[in-house]
């Protein structure tokens, strides 16, 4: 694709009526936030100079040290296809968050991302590609224009109007995200009543988190438009399948897909099973990070379709990772673990972090797991090496707590300021009395 300059940025302004830009980023928890700001200063905002408060923003910085700029990347520039009420059209930049001494901020997710890609390229790989597959319900609104837990639609895996009724919502999502350059693969009706998949091709690492953000963004806008709520909450309602976002990855040197090997049986070469060897060794220490709601737990349990067990297969669907039978430049492997609610720029950070401390230790790689695990008992688990995934968030923080590898993948402030956030969301959570314990208790005791 060829890179924007600023010139080109500003004539495409002109000619398509933008009249406002959002300088967009995230912060630690994946929220993404923007300044927004007018034509008049797009200049300004192209040379990086649009400053904001960042101690407002969650896990950033402290009150006395809070001036940091918004570094826009040329090559995200995007025009959205709404429009304001007036008929002007909004922009949209991705950006990096600087300091005021002109260096990167090692809290910003997506700079710390690009930290851990310059060990991978450090050891001779050239990229690491990720194609999502992102998950979300569809619920109604209430007359106030509050979600409910009323969904729209009884359809099933594959379904199709009129059993599913959100089709139209799902169709004109594909067709504002084309617009706006996406590479649609696929969309479909998932499994669950009310649930969606809509797949889009993959990209480099940095893009692909990009991407994501911005599908999210035009999934909720569009949903609202049809009088529904998108939630990519991992388990909204008790009983059926949660969301998950499955990470299909792969390692590149140049135009080679590092993890094919042709002359191997498999077709799966020795960097891509100490890829997995590591991301297996080291999940239980970011599952925190890949999954990090207190709700994202109540996705992991057997029975849903869900990982809840650090194993991996070219097969089933039960493992944690699961190897797709295309090969060539197509060979990547499938992490199932991760949902929806995840910060991509950290979840694939500790992802790529264990794959590389694999191909630099040689991790061996265990036997694949061709059983379903979820017919399978403990004991048999066990006695195949098969262990489980933490259960809770509080769980997964101790795991988080010990693993000296996520906290390199995180750096020392994302790290410090997402476990401090994590563990105050469990601790609120814990002090809760739920429906389910009055249900179960009032009478009784």
């Amino acid at each position: 694709m060829e890179s924007l300059t600023r010139e080109k940025i500003i004539s495409i302004a002109q000619e398509e009526n933008v009249r406002f830009i959002r300088l967009q980023f995230s912060d630690i928890l994946g929220t993404i936030k923007n300044v927004e700001v007018p034509f008049s200063q797009l200049d300004k905002a192209l040379d990086g100079q649009m400053m904001f408060d960042g101690s407002s923003i969650e896990g950033f910085t402290r009150i006395e040290e809070s001036d940091m700029y918004l570094v826009p990347d040329l090559n995200t520039w995007t025009v959205f296809p709404w429009t304001t009420s007036r008929g002007d059209k909004v922009a949209r930049l991705i950006c990096d968050v600087y300091k005021v001494d002109g260096t990167p901020f090692e809290g910003d997710p997506r700079t710390n991302l690009k930290t851990v890609l310059k060990e991978m390229e450090s050891l001779g790989y050239t990229s690491f590609n990720l194609g999502p597959e992102p998950e979300f319900f569809l619920f109604k609104l209430d007359e106030q224009g509050k979600p409910t837990t009323v969904l729209n639609d009884q359809g099933g895996y594959f379904d199709l109007a009129p059993t599913d009724s959100g089709e139209n919502c799902r169709r004109d999502i594909v067709i504002e995200l084309e617009d706006m350059g996406f590479d649609i693969e696929a969309s479909h009706h998932e499994v669950a009543e009310g649930q969606h998949e809509i797949d889009f091709k993959y990209a480099d690492a940095v893009t692909a988190c990009d991407n994501i953000q911005t599908f999210k963004l035009v999934v909720k806008t569009v949903a609202r438009k049809h009088n529904l709520h998108a939630t990519f909450m991992p388990k909204p309602l008790f009983g059926i399948n949660g969301n998950g976002m499955h990470f299909n990855v792969s390692l590149f040197k140049g135009k080679e897909n590092a993890f094919f090997d042709e002359s191997a049986e498999d077709g799966l070469s020795e960097d891509m099973k100490y890829f997995m060897a590591g991301v297996l060794k080291h999940v239980r220490g970011f599952t925190a990070v890949t999954n990090p709601l207190v709700n994202s737990y109540k996705r992991l349990v057997p029975g849903y379709e869900a990982p809840s067990y650090i194993a991996w297969s070219k097969k089933n669907r039960s493992p944690l990772m699961r190897i797709p039978s295309s090969r060539g430049l197509s060979t990547r492997v499938e992490v199932r673990s991760v949902d929806p609610s995840a910060n991509p720029y950290l979840a694939l950070a500790v992802i790529l972090k264990a794959g590389l401390d694999g191909i630099k230790n040689k991790l061996e790689l265990q036997e694949s797991i061709d059983l379903n695990l979820y017919e399978m008992t403990r004991e048999e688990r066990l006695e195949n090496g098969v262990e489980d995934l933490p259960s809770t968030l509080y769980n997964a923080l101790k795991e988080l707590r010990d693993s000296k590898l996520a906290k390199e993948a995180l750096g020392s402030h994302i790290y410090k300021a997402f476990y401090e956030h994590k563990m105050l969301e469990w601790e609120d959570y814990r002090s809760v009395v739920s429906e389910w314990e009055l249900k179960s208790y009032m009478d009784k005791y």
